[in-house]
């Protein structure tokens, strides 16, 4: 049986660590609280930019942008997986990754048994995890979340599009988790390029969207070009796909927050439950040991008297 002391100490480490969660707990829902607010103002500009992406690729010859027109074979694929750079965020990592994997298992696993499948990770969870592995590796984005701008969404696209209009990988999606509410995310599969000539949306998204979602053919805008269709599409197609990237950024740190808060929580709670019950053990302990001292005492009388 342990002792007063290590039953104390033990109790004094548990509210060390009861401290600490609650903290976390705070500090990542004031940092949720922001996430939301970035989130929420993003959304309604990505999801437009999306539907005029959808809608100018629907009207023109795939061939205008280099970025449209899908590669006749696919020899190689670059999955985007975006998780945390730190734990302590319950499942939020091993879902993600796990999501990754059951990817590559039922579309790419002939692509990874032939090395051509590549393999861009932002955040250090999921770095750290396919590098151990020994996939392909492409940059370094360890980090990027204690201070995230959209610099960052603008360095992956770069490295994306380099490799495929240089034929480095013929395909790519991104893999993340969606915001959904505070104790919950969508795991995601975006096809990211080529770029589709419908409208990916999440489910948050088609919830938003509505019965507006799908656009009908007496909705279909003849757009006119000035100066010409190429030169438009080369200026906004970039800036489609870097604000593609920030929002999925941006979706996944909300849902780390989220995750965070909401197992912090959890700590903290377990925490009320091991103390209650540590301070039980502790008055047994304490008890049986003054019974003891009693019963000692007393039979010290007992053999004195006698």
């Amino acid at each position: 049986m342990a002792s007063l002391r290590d039953i104390r100490n033990r109790i004094s480490s548990v509210k060390n660590t009861q401290q600490v969660t609650r903290a976390m707990k705070m500090v990542s829902a004031a940092k949720l609280r922001r996430a939301q607010e970035r989130i929420f103002a993003t959304r309604p500009y990505a999801f437009k930019v999306a539907e005029i992406i959808a809608h100018l690729k629907g009207q023109i010859d795939p061939s205008a942008h280099p970025l449209f027109e899908a590669h006749e074979e696919v020899d190689s694929v670059l999955l985007v997986v975006v998780t945390a750079d730190r734990g302590l965020a319950g499942a939020f990592n091993s879902n993600v990754i796990k999501m990754a994997e059951e990817h590559i298992r039922t579309d790419y696993k002939q692509y990874h048994d032939d090395g051509k499948l590549f393999m861009l990770c932002v955040g250090r969870r999921g770095h750290d995890h396919f590098r151990k592995r020994g996939y392909q590796m492409i940059g370094d984005y360890i980090g990027v979340f204690d201070r995230l701008s959209f610099s960052v969404a603008d360095k992956v696209v770069n490295d994306v599009i380099e490799g495929y209009t240089a034929g480095r990988w013929d395909e790519v999606r991104v893999v993340y988790n969606e915001f959904k509410n505070t104790i919950s995310q969508n795991r995601i599969v975006e096809p990211f390029l080529p770029i589709s000539a419908t409208q990916f949306l999440t489910p948050v998204m088609a919830e938003d969207a509505g019965p507006h979602a799908e656009i009908t053919e007496e909705q279909h805008v003849d757009y006119l070009f000035e100066p010409s269709p190429e030169a438009i599409l080369n200026e906004l197609v970039p800036r489609y796909l870097n604000y593609v990237l920030w929002r999925v950024l941006l979706e996944s740190n909300a849902a780390e927050q989220g995750a965070r808060m909401v197992a912090m929580d959890n700590a903290t709670s377990n925490a009320d439950e091991l103390l209650r019950d540590l301070k039980l053990k502790y008055n047994r302990a304490r008890q049986d040991a003054i019974t003891k001292e009693l019963i000692e005492i007393t039979s010290g009388a007992d053999a004195l008297g006698g």
